[in-house]
């Protein structure tokens, strides 16, 4: 019964598209820079941003009083979060439907404190046994958070916690590691560990550890995810030990992508860090240098991948589809759902239909 409903509800959709698609042309897109700057702030940065790219969060330094806040923009209009009881807080992470926040703040008593911010809501998630956290990422859904908490011993650890628990996730070998964000299916961890000097990006799953490499220089971080893991992005040193932003993927491996948008960026602007991208990966958020105005920023790029475009190979066929009509009545934050909503259904099977050729 279950499946002649869901199969009901493919037919009725298909319907619908096949008369909207008569009257559409092949969707263009194209690829665009914002620059996210704040009046009264020379130094702020955006560090991850919602599904739909409305929503980024982060933090600002406002240049009159001193002090660092946290910031959720909407429609780039900016809102302050407030703080644990203390006078400094960041916004790190965000869910995918922009109403979980979670960052770091400091408490009344002078510790930074990792939390989960919701509906004006900020709560505490604790450490390892130390004193001090920071939460710098969220699941899709906004119930699994990483970041790095003090074990018994003060050592920072990358943890990722859940219902209320937090495990440590170890180490490459080196003293110290910090986890920066989970993928949307909750089971991918990247980060980067530390040893003196030497900073290491890696992946974690299923208890793994893998080392990803760098640019040619001996720092990199590995800070963001897609929904499946399969791009990352984060900041890399060049052979010059010049600070790049960089997107890593299975095939193509790690690109500075001031290169790939060249295009984008005015003379002497400069992307120096991504902090994170959408689930879909097609928005890209993080800091650079925006020559315009001659000041350290907050930027959203929007990669141009096309809506409907499940596979990710810049093109919408019978391949993305297919996907779809597979994984339809699902339910889970994955790349058949496309709205991220947490089910595939109507809407991500009308999202391919309607935007059916687009990058072909």
């Amino acid at each position: 019964m279950r499946r002649m409903v869901e199969s009901q509800s493919v037919y009725r959709a298909l319907a619908s598209a096949c008369v909207a698609l008569s009257l559409l042309a092949t969707t263009t897109w194209s690829q665009t820079l914002t620059w996210l700057g704040i009046p009264n702030s020379s130094f702020n940065a955006a560090l991850d941003v919602s599904a739909d790219g409305r929503v980024a969060v982060g933090w600002a330094y406002f240049d009159a009083t001193g002090s660092i806040s946290a910031i959720r923009w909407e429609n780039n209009r900016f809102q302050i979060l407030g703080t644990l009881g203390g006078d400094w807080s960041e916004a790190l992470d965000v869910s995918a439907n922009g109403n979980v926040v979670v960052g770091m703040s400091y408490d009344a008593s002078g510790q930074r404190r990792a939390f989960r911010w919701e509906n004006g809501v900020m709560q505490d998630l604790g450490t390892l046994g130390g004193t001090e956290s920071e939460a710098w990422g969220v699941s899709a859904d906004g119930t699994v958070i990483v970041g790095w908490a003090r074990n018994a011993a003060g050592q920072r650890r990358a943890f990722r916690w859940e219902n209320g628990v937090m495990q440590d996730l170890g180490t490459l070998g080196d003293s110290e590691s910090f986890a920066r964000t989970v993928a949307a299916n909750r089971a991918v961890v990247v980060g980067y560990t530390f040893n003196t000097d030497t900073y290491r990006a890696f992946r974690w799953e299923n208890g793994v550890m893998q080392d990803l490499g760098t640019l040619g220089g001996d720092l990199s971080a590995a800070l963001g995810a897609c929904a499946d893991g399969t791009i990352l992005v984060g900041w890399s040193f060049t052979v010059l030990e010049e600070q790049r932003a960089f997107r890593w993927t299975p095939a193509g491996g790690m690109e500075d992508i001031n290169l790939t948008y060249a295009d984008l960026l005015t003379d002497g602007s400069l992307l120096t860090a991504a902090y994170a991208l959408s689930p879909s990966g097609r928005h890209i958020v993080g800091q650079g240098f925006n020559a315009d105005r001659v000041s350290f920023e907050a930027y959203l790029l929007d990669t141009g991948l096309p809506i409907g475009d499940v596979n990710r190979d810049g093109c919408v066929d019978d391949a993305d589809l297919l996907q779809v009509l597979v994984a339809f009545g699902e339910r889970g934050y994955r790349n058949e759902d496309l709205n991220w909503d947490g089910a595939i259904d109507d809407a991500d099977l009308l999202e391919v239909l309607f935007n059916f050729g687009s990058g072909c």
